[in-house]
């Protein structure tokens, strides 16, 4: 009778959470992977509030942050009724003033700043407005493929370090405490502005800008790559691309498949004539 009781105020518990709720209880776990188990105050039966390692907080592991039986505050993120938990960020709490420009920003605003740092997996950027990051070197953050429309092989070939740049926000990554932004999103998509001139049939001309193992990238227009597969690459099949072209050479294609919503043109070197080898 008790757990099933338990189960139903639980429920109704979950269910007066809204995102953005301020709530206070105990830590009654702690661990690297999964982070801190919260009982919430005023039902003790079991953790319902759970904070995820990256949600702990942004200076500290969880382990030097908290430990269990501490008392903590936390700000609700979301509510998963099916789970029966509710995830929660202690980091919110911690840094309240850059929680709450976050907070306060709307997808598709234009955010200003300059490039602070180039990293492998995306540029940080200093924002002109709002509090600074307690860890990172800017709280606005541009991942790899937002960074341009066109095909590039490393982020410093798009942007460098104390290079000013007016970005579109998408999101609020909770995790990291960042603003994610979009440099592609403030500039004409070349895909789009050709797509009513190209139809599935049609014969383009080009030159072969990549080799990899399962094909050839071909540039048709300004900024405007397709994919030759492997086995569109000629009549008799080869093992490897560069047995037949290299980078830099003009070559015939025909467009075989082309998705403008996911911005995805096949070709075929092969079918603008039989003969090609």
């Amino acid at each position: 009778m008790g757990g099933a009781s338990d189960d139903q105020d639980s429920r109704d518990l979950l269910a007066a959470l809204n995102v953005g709720d301020v709530c206070h209880g105990t830590a009654s776990a702690v661990t690297r992977s999964h982070g801190v188990a919260v009982t919430l105050d005023g039902f003790p039966a079991l953790p319902l509030g759970t904070v995820g390692p990256l949600d702990v907080s942004w200076r500290q592991s969880p382990s030097a942050a908290v430990q269990a039986g501490q008392r903590i505050t936390a700000e609700v993120v979301a509510v998963d009724q099916e789970e029966g938990r509710a995830r929660m960020s202690m980091a919110a709490t911690e840094n309240p003033e850059l929680w709450g420009f976050l907070a306060s920003l709307q997808r598709g605003e234009i955010l200003s700043g300059t490039v602070a740092a180039i990293e492998r997996f995306g540029v940080f950027v200093k924002l002109d407005d709002g509090p600074d990051h307690p860890v990172y070197p800017g709280v606005g953050f541009i991942t790899i493929p937002e960074l341009s429309w066109r095909r590039f092989e490393a982020a410093s070939d798009v942007v460098q370090v104390g290079q000013r740049v007016s970005c579109e926000f998408l999101q609020f990554d909770t995790w990291n405490g960042e603003a994610r932004l979009s440099l592609r999103a403030t500039q004409p998509d070349p895909f789009q502005a050709i797509a009513d001139g190209i139809a599935v049939g049609q014969t383009l001309h080009g030159q072969v800008t990549k080799l990899v193992p399962f094909g050839v990238f071909v540039q048709v227009a300004d900024g405007i790559e397709g994919l030759i597969h492997l086995r569109e690459l000629t009549a008799t099949p080869v093992e490897a691309p560069e047995e037949v072209v290299q980078v830099g050479d003009e070559v015939s294609v025909v467009v075989i498949e082309f998705d403008r919503e996911r911005r995805k043109l096949a070709l075929s070197r092969r079918q603008v004539s039989p003969d090609v080898r």
